[in-house]
């Protein structure tokens, strides 16, 4: 893994969580607990700070940057984050999960108990509502998640990937 200091910032990563060999970690990037990052992703805190709270995967291949001197990336708890998706310059709430593939731009606002939906890109300055869906590109809304099978799931999968974590931490 390259964990890496930029401009006097290191990463701080809590023990428990579980970092793929090669993954990349830089600069200005604080992790919570139970977290995971997993083969490939990359979480660069170089030009602003990364802020990501508990029980948090970012799966193989997924990018989290920043914009340089506007906007940061925040993360709340319970977030998964689909395998190459592009989390950049964003805030995302409690409870998310962010799809295989997606793009979410700077200065979002993903709110609690949402979905972004694979390949969807969530354009520039857009305030997904908590509770809903939104998919395709433009990303809109497609539903409301208790309306949907997918109550539940967000949870389900943060917990999974808890489980995961802790069979590669076992070798």
């Amino acid at each position: 893994m390259v964990i890496k200091s930029v401009n006097g910032k290191n990463p701080q990563i809590p023990l428990d969580c579980f970092v793929a060999e090669n993954a990349t970690i830089v600069g200005d990037v604080v992790l919570g607990k139970f977290c995971s990052v997993w083969f490939n992703a990359v979480i660069r805190g170089d030009v602003h700070y990364i802020k990501i709270g508990d029980k948090v995967n970012i799966q193989d291949g997924a990018i989290i940057h920043c914009t340089y001197q506007k906007h940061p990336t925040e993360i709340g708890n319970n977030v998964s984050i689909g395998h190459n998706a592009i989390v950049h310059g964003c805030i995302v709430h409690d409870n998310v999960l962010i799809g295989m593939g997606a793009i979410v731009m700077d200065n979002c606002i993903i709110e609690s108990n949402s979905i972004i939906a694979a390949g969807a890109v969530v354009t520039q300055n857009t305030v997904v509502e908590s509770g809903t869906i939104y998919a395709g590109i433009p990303a809109k809304k497609i539903k409301n998640i208790n309306e949907s099978d997918f109550a539940g799931e967000i949870e389900r999968i943060s917990n999974n990937y808890v489980i995961y974590s802790s069979w590669f931490k076992e070798e």
